[in-house]
């Protein structure tokens, strides 16, 4: 992005769910800042996705599986910066089912925080100033209705409260815990807006963005990059809404 960068070289970041998305553009704009960037995903191959990931190293992780997490913890024993941004809502499974709300809040909170549990001796000797950093990833729908999906809904809002309490709790212990809340993105997930039929959905939420666009992945990397940096070396437990303005509507 003209007119900014930062400077992660020699440092190695992991970014849950960095196939494609929001987490690609993340893993993405870390490796452009020089780090040595883990990704995850559930495929057996980085090579079986539609993407060249060739510059990230790739690792193959079931979320909603706690020993497939602790496998994939148990395989790093250096990391200065771990981002919690794999899942995906579960709308097609029916998130008013309560096995399947009970999915959700495995897939999306309790994922991140056993991860982050996991990794915590080996981010607690980052020599990053500030400290070794988690960023969670939070959503609109942490603190607005979003009928359509109650899981995801309570999960990001669990991830909301989790980024308070990691980041008071370990503060002392050179980790850094924050989360960003990403506003109407442009990804896979959300692609379902833009299709036929769904153009009065799309305008209501859109009317709700001062800006008045949708947002893409490459706008949501820098912030985290930002929180990862030592020019964050202050903050801590803050979840940072990148939304064209859509929360303070």
């Amino acid at each position: 992005m003209e007119g900014l960068s930062f400077d992660f070289a020699g440092r190695r970041v992991l970014v849950t769910g960095g196939t494609s998305g929001i987490g690609h553009g993340v893993a993405s704009a870390f490796a452009d800042a020089g780090a040595e960037v883990i990704i995850t995903g559930r495929r057996a191959e980085a090579s079986e996705y539609d993407r060249d990931l060739t510059r990230f190293d790739y690792r193959q992780v079931e979320m909603t599986d706690g020993a497939s997490l602790d496998a994939l913890a148990g395989g790093i024993d250096r990391l200065d910066v771990l981002v919690n941004n794999a899942g995906s809502n579960l709308v097609a499974k029916d998130e008013w089912n309560p096995d399947t709300f009970a999915e959700a809040l495995q897939l999306l909170l309790v994922s991140s925080f056993r991860l982050s549990v996991a990794l915590k001796p080996v981010l607690v000797k980052s020599g990053i100033e500030g400290g070794g950093s988690i960023i969670n990833c939070a959503s609109m729908s942490a603190f607005r209705a979003v009928p359509l999906v109650p899981g995801y809904g309570a999960a990001k809002a669990g991830i909301v409260q989790a980024t308070l309490n990691m980041g008071v709790s370990w503060a002392r212990e050179n980790i850094r815990v924050n989360a960003v809340a990403p506003g109407l993105i442009e990804t896979g997930m959300t692609s379902v807006m833009k299709m036929e039929g769904m153009e009065a959905v799309e305008a209501a939420e859109l009317a709700r963005v001062p800006m008045g666009r949708w947002g893409v992945p490459e706008d949501i990397a820098p912030s985290v990059l930002f929180l990862a940096s030592p020019g964050a070396r202050f903050i801590i437990g803050q979840t940072l809404c990148v939304d064209g303005g859509f929360s303070v509507m």
